[in-house]
């Protein structure tokens, strides 16, 4: 959903404080809901000011500042699959992340991750198929 612009909100504010017109009113005037009335008018009374807040949560990661240690452990353990290096990150910094914060992690750094294989097993898995 589009964010109102910045004209109506203050016409909205403006109707409500200084018409003395009340919240009811002001969203039947200006076809929008209570609520919105309600928000813009606290934000004003408390924020000052009636810009349009930022939308959604912030991304946050653990393995944003955490490269270097990163391109080290893969340095040290290149046969480790994304869970093992889940838990050698955990061991190391104390702090969890999961399988696909890793991988799009490694896949930002140009880092591939080949799964362990296990010819032998693969071999044997072959034969009894056929």
């Amino acid at each position: 959903m589009k964010t109102f612009s910045m004209d109506l909100r203050e016409k909205i504010v403006t109707a409500h404080i200084k018409e003395n017109i009340s919240i009811r009113n002001v969203a039947a005037r200006f076809s929008v809901s209570k609520s919105l009335v309600q928000k813009l008018v606290k934000q004003q009374r408390v924020d000052g000011n009636l810009q349009p807040k930022q939308r959604g949560k912030p991304r946050f990661s653990y393995l944003k500042n955490a490269e270097a240690d990163l391109r080290t452990m893969v340095a040290e353990n290149s046969d480790a699959t994304l869970v093992e290096l889940c838990e050698l990150f955990a061991a190391k910094t104390g702090n969890w992340v999961s399988r696909s914060a890793m991988s799009s992690s490694l896949q930002k750094m140009g880092l591939n991750r080949k799964k362990k294989q296990c010819g032998v097993a693969r071999q044997l898995q072959k034969r009894f198929k056929n």
